[in-house]
Parts: C-alpha cells; sequence; structure tokens
C-alpha cells in the first residue's frame, strides 16, 4: 500500500491544476520535501520518531507560521469565500499555513449559500479538498498541511453522505456494536471526501429534558454515554481520521435549560461534575484515546471553561491524559470577554485562553481576528514563546498521527464514490433507525397492527408528511427522504385504502406564549380538527404522528413546556372521542409529558428525530414486520415541575411524602417519572433467571462475574436490552441509589435462551470519598439485573473485605 501512496503522489505532482511542469518537484519516493529546500528534514522523514519530528519542525517555524497553526478557517461560504485556492490568498493570513479548514464544501442543508458543486460526485470533493491542500503544501514556505474538520453526529455532514439518527436515538439503541459500526462508516466516508477530523461524539449528559440539545445527547447516564461514546470513538478513529469529543465540559445543564443568549451559569456540585459530567470524557480519553476534543463556551463557578487553566491542563492533559488538541466551541473565546467579562477585551481573552491550554480557537470569524492580537501579544511580552511552541506542538503531533506530513492527499479520489453511501451503508442506516425506536405502550396489543383486518387507515399530524426532523444541520444533506405517511402508504400498497388529514399545525401562532396564557382555538383551527375527526370515523385506525419539529428542537431552542406543542393535545384528544383506536408516533427531540396521552391512547411509539428512512421503519415497526427493542436513555418526566428528574439519584430527591407525622404532611406533588430510564416495551416478552454472582466475598482490586440467562417467552422474535445496576449499600459519603454498570441488547428467537455475561472491575465499584479520591470502599454491594432501572427482574449481592 505505501509504494501505491509514493506513485499517488508523483501522479498527482504533474497533473494538479495550475502546477508549473518546470518547477523542481517537491515530491521524492518516500518523502515530500515540505519546506522545499532540497534536503530530507527530520520532520519530513517517516522514519523519525513523532516527538523528533515535532521538535524539528517547531524549530524550523516562525512567530506567523506558529500563530497560524493556532486558529481555524471556516470553509466556503462561512468565512473563506472561495471554492479553490486565488492568486488573493497569498495576500492572506494564511499564506503562512493554517491549523485547520472546517466544513469546507461539505453543504448543509437548510443553508443555501454553502450549497457548491463541489460537494457531490464525492469524487469532485476530494479532488477539491487536493487542490485546496496542494496550495498549503505547495505554496506556503513549510508546507505544513491542513487538517480537514467537519461535523458527524447525525453521520457525516456532507451532501449526501449516510445519514444516521439523531443521537438521542442512537442513545435508544443501546447497541455498542452498532454504534461502533456508526463510527466507521462516519470516518470511511470523511477519509474518502478529504476530511481529517471529525466532530463527534457529543459526551454530554443531558440532566434537564427542556434543553433543546437534548435531541444531540446520548442521553442522561454517564455510563450508558462513555460505552456509546467510546464506541463512535473507536469507530471514527479505525479509519485513519481524528474524533473530537464535543463539549468539555458541563455544557449540558445551563441554568433552568435557557442556553440561548445565557450559556452560563450551570448549576452542579463539584462531586456531581466528575461523577455524572466529566466521568464519560475520562472513560473515552483513557479508554479510546481520540485525537481532538472542543471545549465548551460556558462558564463553571464563575469560571470560563476555555479560559480555565484546570479544565484544560490540569484536568484534560494532566489527569486524564489527553494528548491531542483543544480547539474553542464557537464563540468561546470571544465569550470571554463580551459575555463572562473576565477579561477587559477581546485581546485579553486571546492571552486567557492560550495560557489556559486552548489550542486552536474555532469560530466564524475571520483567522485574522484571533491572529493579530494574539502577535501583538507575543511581541508585547504577555505570552512566552515556550507556550506557543507547546500549543504548537498539540496540533503538530496530530497532524503526524493523521499521517498528513507522509500522505496529505486523497490517494484515490475516484475511490470516493464507491465508498461513501453504498447500498451496505443505506442498509445499515435503516437498520441502526429501526433500533432507536422505543415502545411507550401498547394497551391490549394493539401493535403490530394486522393489515389483512383493516381497510381504512388515516393518517392524521403535522409531523405525518413533515420531513424537516429528517435532516440535521449536522448531519448529511439532500438524501431522499420518505415521511411517515409516505411510508405507510407505500407499505400498504393497494390493500388498504389509507386518507390523510394533517389535523393542525405543530404550534399556533401566539405559542410558545399560548403554554403560559393558553388562547382559544380559532375558526381555522377548529375546522382543521374538524376536518380530522370526520375522517377518523370512516377509519379502522388512526394514526397520529405528532411531536417536534426541527424549529422546535436543538441548539438555543430549550423549551418552557413539555407538552405537546400548539394544537395537537386537543387534535388527539377528538381523535380519541371518535372512539376508534388511535396509534400516536412521537417525533421529538427530547422527552415530553404526555400524561393524558399515556392514559387514554392504547398504542404510542418514540421514533425521536429519526433519518431519511423515517417513513419505511416506522411503518414495518406498526405492521409488525420489525419488533421495537429500544430503551430510553433519558427519564420521561411528568411535568416540568419535577425537574430535575434523572437516573441516577440520590436517596430521598425522588422521594414521597408523608401521610402523617409530627412535623406536617399532606399531598402537594406529582411524583414519579411517568417513563423510567431504560424502559422500553416489545411485541414478546422475556424472561430472566439463574444470576450468579461470584465471588461473594473479595479484595477491592479483584473483578466480579456476574451471569444470568434471558428466555423469549412469547411468540415473536425480538430484541431485549438488559441492564446491571449496582448499589454500595454504605458508604462514607453519600451515593446514588444505584447506578448503571453493563448493558447488552441481545436478539433472540421464541423460545431462545441466551446466557449473559458481565464483569464489575474495581472502577465500576469506585467512589469520590471524603477527600475526593476515587477508592473502593469496603462493605456490601448489591447486583440486580433488569428491563429497566425501575423493572427489576433479578438481584443478589456480594462483599468487598476491608484492608487488615
Amino acid at each position: 500500500m505505501k509504494q501505491y501512496r509514493i506513485i499517488a503522489l508523483l501522479v498527482m505532482s504533474f497533473f494538479f491544476i495550475g502546477m508549473d511542469v518546470d518547477k523542481k518537484s517537491i515530491y521524492h519516493k518516500g518523502w515530500i520535501d515540505f519546506n522545499k529546500n532540497g534536503v530530507k528534514d527530520v520532520f519530513e522523514d517517516s522514519e523519525a520518531s513523532l516527538e523528533s519530528r515535532v521538535a524539528n519542525l517547531i524549530s524550523l517555524m516562525n512567530v506567523n507560521e506558529k500563530t497560524c497553526q493556532l486558529t481555524t478557517l471556516y470553509g466556503f461560504a462561512r468565512v473563506l469565500e472561495d471554492e479553490l485556492p486565488t492568486v488573493e490568498w497569498k495576500n492572506r493570513v494564511w499564506k503562512d499555513g493554517i491549523a485547520n479548514i472546517d466544513e469546507h464544501l461539505n453543504t448543509i442543508w437548510n443553508q443555501e449559500k454553502t450549497h457548491t458543486k463541489y460537494a457531490y460526485p464525492y469524487s469532485t470533493h476530494a479532488e477539491t479538498i487536493n487542490s485546496v491542500q496542494k496550495w498549503f503544501v505547495e505554496e506556503t514556505r513549510l508546507g505544513i498541511p491542513v487538517d480537514f474538520t467537519n461535523e458527524g453526529v447525525h453521520g457525516l455532514c456532507h451532501e449526501k453522505a449516510t445519514p444516521l439518527p439523531a443521537p438521542i436515538g442512537i442513545g435508544s439503541t443501546w447497541n455498542k456494536e452498532l454504534v461502533r459500526k456508526a463510527g466507521e462508516i462516519v470516518g470511511r466516508e470523511a477519509k474518502a471526501l478529504g476530511y481529517t477530523n471529525i466532530y463527534a461524539p457529543i459526551l454530554d449528559v443531558a440532566r434537564d429534558q427542556r434543553w433543546g440539545r437534548v435531541l444531540e445527547c446520548y442521553g442522561e447516564d454517564p455510563y450508558h454515554i462513555a460505552e456509546l461514546g467510546k464506541q463512535m470513538t473507536l469507530g471514527i478513529q479505525s479509519q485513519g481520521v481524528a474524533s473530537t469529543l464535543k463539549h468539555f465540559a458541563v455544557y449540558s445543564i445551563p441554568k433552568g435549560a435557557r442556553d440561548g443568549e445565557a450559556r452560563t451559569d450551570s448549576h452542579v456540585a463539584p462531586r456531581e461534575m466528575f461523577q455524572l459530567h466529566l466521568y464519560p470524557f475520562q472513560r473515552v480519553i483513557k479508554e479510546a484515546a481520540p485525537m481532538g476534543i472542543m471545549s465548551s463556551y460556558n462558564d463553571y463557578d464563575g469560571v470560563p471553561i476555555t479560559a480555565s487553566r484546570y479544565f484544560l491542563t490540569d484536568l484534560l492533559r494532566e489527569k486524564y491524559g489527553f494528548n491531542g488538541y483543544v480547539v474553542s466551541d464557537s464563540e468561546a473565546v470571544e465569550y470571554v470577554s463580551e459575555k463572562h467579562r473576565v477579561a477587559a477585551d477581546y485581546k485579553e481573552a486571546v492571552r486567557q485562553v492560550i495560557e489556559a491550554g486552548l489550542n486552536v480557537r474555532t469560530t466564524f470569524r475571520t483567522p485574522e481576528s484571533f491572529i493579530e492580537p494574539l502577535r501583538e501579544l507575543i511581541s508585547e511580552g504577555k505570552i512566552s514563546m515556550k507556550t506557543i511552541d507547546s500549543r504548537v506542538a498539540d496540533v503538530l503531533r496530530v497532524k503526524f498521527r493523521l499521517g498528513l506530513f507522509d500522505s496529505p492527499y486523497v490517494e484515490y479520489p475516484k475511490a470516493a464514490d464507491k465508498l461513501v453511501h453504498t447500498a451496505e451503508n443505506e442498509a445499515f442506516s435503516k437498520q441502526i433507525n429501526r433500533e432507536s425506536l422505543v415502545l411507550l405502550k401498547n394497551e391490549n396489543n394493539l401493535l403490530p397492527l394486522d393489515i389483512n383486518k383493516l381497510d381504512n387507515i388515516l393518517i392524521t399530524g403535522p409531523l405525518a408528511k413533515e420531513l424537516n426532523f429528517t435532516f440535521s444541520r449536522y448531519g448529511p444533506a439532500f438524501n431522499p427522504s420518505v415521511s411517515v405517511y409516505e411510508g405507510i402508504k407505500n407499505y400498504v400498497g393497494r390493500d388498504v385504502k389509507v386518507a390523510y388529514e394533517k389535523g393542525c399545525d405543530v404550534v399556533d401562532p401566539d405559542w410558545p406564549g399560548s403554554e403560559i396564557i393558553p388562547t382559544e382555538l380559532s375558526a381555522k383551527e377548529q375546522a382543521d380538527i374538524e376536518a380530522a375527526v370526520e375522517k377518523a370515523k370512516q377509519s379502522d385506525i388512526i394514526i397520529a404522528v405528532v411531536g417536534e419539529d426541527e424549529l422546535r428542537v436543538g441548539e438555543t431552542k430549550s423549551r418552557t413546556s413539555l407538552n405537546l406543542p400548539g394544537r395537537q393535545f386537543q387534535l388527539v384528544q377528538a381523535l380519541y372521542a371518535t372512539g376508534k383506536p388511535v396509534v400516536l408516533v412521537l417525533i421529538n427531540g427530547q422527552p415530553l409529558t404526555i400524561n393524558w396521552e399515556n392514559k387514554f391512547i392504547p398504542a404510542i411509539l418514540e421514533a425521536w428525530f429519526p433519518s431519511t428512512a423515517a417513513g419505511e421503519v416506522i411503518a414495518e415497526t406498526l405492521f409488525g414486520d420489525y419488533n421495537p427493542g429500544g430503551k430510553l436513555s433519558i427519564t420521561f418526566p411528568k411535568t416540568v415541575g419535577q425537574i430535575q428528574l434523572n437516573f441516577p439519584y440520590k436517596p430521598g430527591s425522588h422521594a414521597g411524602q408523608p401521610g402523617e407525622g409530627p412535623n406536617g404532611y399532606g399531598n402537594t406533588r406529582v411524583l414519579g417519572p411517568l417513563y423510567p430510564f431504560g424502559y422500553g416495551l416489545s411485541y414478546t416478552t422475556f424472561e430472566y433467571s439463574d444470576l450468579v454472582v461470584t465471588p461473594d466475598l473479595l479484595n477491592a482490586q479483584a473483578d466480579v462475574n456476574v451471569s444470568f440467562k434471558v428466555k423469549n417467552t412469547g411468540k415473536m422474535a425480538g430484541d431485549e436490552v438488559v441492564q446491571m445496576y449496582i448499589k454500595d449499600v454504605v458508604s462514607s459519603v453519600t451515593t446514588y441509589e444505584s447506578i448503571l454498570r453493563g448493558f447488552d441488547r441481545l436478539h433472540l428467537k421464541p423460545n431462545e435462551t441466551k446466557t449473559i455475561n458481565f464483569t464489575l472491575h474495581p472502577d465500576d465499584l469506585a467512589i469520590l470519598d471524603k477527600d475526593m479520591n476515587w477508592t473502593v470502599e469496603p462493605g456490601t454491594f448489591d447486583v440486580m439485573i433488569g428491563s429497566s432501572s425501575i423493572d427489576i427482574k433479578l438481584k443478589d449481592s456480594f462483599e468487598v473485605k476491608a484492608v487488615n
């Protein structure tokens, strides 16, 4: 393979557009003369050690070149005005190089200015990225290659790449193998298209269900997030592409979920911060070695994360062992002075973030806006060259690890057309969408529907024909998409008559104000609901597709209420009043407080924000070709008045109220979740048995082996997500009622039994003691095996011996 790379480099040297054929080639057998001095320098020698290559290159760089390695150039139409290199580039700051170019020519589905002819066919993009890379290699003094970055949480953010469901849906699969393969697909497609660094996965722990970006998180439990995040990271990086974790740290719990213009004041105690919010980052850094971290724009206890040496250096590098480079989230640097106001001006903010440990400023502003004040700070002696060299070294180290100094170009651009969004990838996309579906209710086994017993179906609801939720600003653009209406209609064909009536819009004109000051239905709204009711009366079954759309969920879109928005609740009530059976299909990005719906509607299917195969996989599931097996990765509260209501939780934090007592009693609250963490139904049933925990007495550093059996006792093949919870019965500090420490998704045929084995390691039992040290304390630990955090099927215990 190495000889093919060398041949490819030689061929490229003659055929790139704009190449001067009279110019002495910098491409040699086995190496590239990046600095064009006719000598194989240490940094150009693939046989030299990583650290010697980094040190050699830094020794050759001037201040201008070093500072250019500390900022991002946003791609075409965001900041960069050109799709291809121009003569004017010689007059821009990146004439001395650049750290990375973000989202160049990728096409964002709902931002028309980014649409470009260079995104598709895939080979065209690969060739164009090569042309841009060639300019930096050949036209800058040292020829330092660019790290091409891109988003990848919903699948690669590129035109017609393989789509994935929203991360909250991915989290609901509880399928580690599936998530690993998703990462491999994202990484493989990125590599083929010329991207070398992907901003994924998101490891934020979603603890406030009102927060708009719940949609983009795997869930609320740190262990679950760490396990899936690890697999996504390993998958991406297995393809020779960097994974950059988002968003470090304590980003996902802005006060009152008000993330829009606030983005500050996260109320999290130190022990909770380590046990919940930092746990996934610590685990993934240790076990998957990601090459990138994105620093968040919030503060913690009054200190902006991006200007915090404690977070970016002491914790991230010295304690957790991160050895990649840190990019800022958009505006994180600017907020240090503009929002947090801990710096008198922007220049001082630049100084603070560089001193703290930031490597690369990333935002939708020109690179000059960061590089010019940075150079002034250096010339004024306010930032030492030692600090600059250290920050640059982190960036260069990743570029060397990615192989950019050995093979800076896409080796076979034409191959991209056969590597991106293949038929196999499309089949995978549908499968991960299927496995993200969660059956919330199925009274009297209404589902799956029997097509032979239906003559007329009504499909109604504002999201029945909507497609915008199948796309994402952070995912692929322009893939053909199938609505729920279209999917069901195609599924039943001519055997069943399918009627449609929208019923209402997603929101009413006064929304969200109407959530706190209700308004009467307008004449049109009443007529629209009545039209749906009339068609419902003529139908055998009603399928109502309700919830939230792309404009109601996402970054800066936290909600005040979690009820069905607009007039959708009135529509559902009116449909139920017809006496016809109703199936609710939920499209939503965060839990909804559907209490009335859960009480009265017989069947509810949670679909989250599926990707472009939405209609197909939902139809297959409703009619029984697929048996849903997903589980909730976040608690559904009954009301926003209960928030925070999550798993794991501390003793008493979900407590009831006394019925009598000397200090007062009374019934003033609604208690308990609507649906607990880990919950999800199936069209079949499962039986758990034969729990064995060994040893039952052990030393603190020993492993514990847990085994048990699960049998499919129903008549239909299906998936069960088995979950292992641990409880530290007595501890030196207050710990959680139980914690998740193992899970697996099983596929079982009718009457099939499988034995499941989990291993508990010492780290799985450790708590932060009174001195904030992770330790395994002596005492009894309960092991609980269940189908959810509440539905515990088997229980046993073991004891950790005290040290003599």
